[in-house]
């Protein structure tokens, strides 16, 4: 099954084995993550070749996969490192494969605030600070 090899490139994805990603998404695929949306297999590997460009040691650890008719949901860990500090986003991605196999829908779901920003240095504090604002504070019972 594609979707199966698809996982696979993820888990092994490298600057080397980036050209691979059009075996795995049709020509017009549509792509979206909390920075991103785009059109188009090009610009979908332009996103990846940025994430090699922008972090050390990036990689995926796939974890679980619901599958329906030409749909998938798929659980992921985003593993990289920034500085020489590691990083961890947990997220998931929904898929709608084409008659062919190839994904042409692709959207990303992750919380950037709690995932990424609450972790940075000098952006973080005050995004801790906002989440608790925005929490349920707990009563005394």
């Amino acid at each position: 099954m594609l979707l199966d090899e698809m996982l696979q490139w993820y888990e092994a994805i490298s600057p080397q084995n980036l050209d691979e990603i059009e075996r795995f998404y049709s020509a017009d695929a549509w792509f979206k993550d909390p920075f991103n949306e785009v059109c188009g297999v090009a610009d979908i590997r332009r996103i990846f070749a940025h994430m090699f460009e922008t972090t050390q040691k990036p990689r995926f650890v796939m974890k679980d996969r619901v599958m329906q008719g030409d749909m998938a949901f798929i659980t992921w860990d985003f593993l990289f490192e920034l500085q020489g500090k590691a990083y961890s986003v947990h997220g998931a991605s929904h898929l709608k494969l084409n008659a062919q196999g190839q994904v042409c829908y692709h959207r990303d779901y992750w919380d950037a605030a709690e995932e990424l920003f609450q972790k940075l240095p000098v952006i973080g504090m005050p995004v801790r600070w906002l989440r608790r604002q925005f929490a349920l504070k707990k009563s005394a019972i």
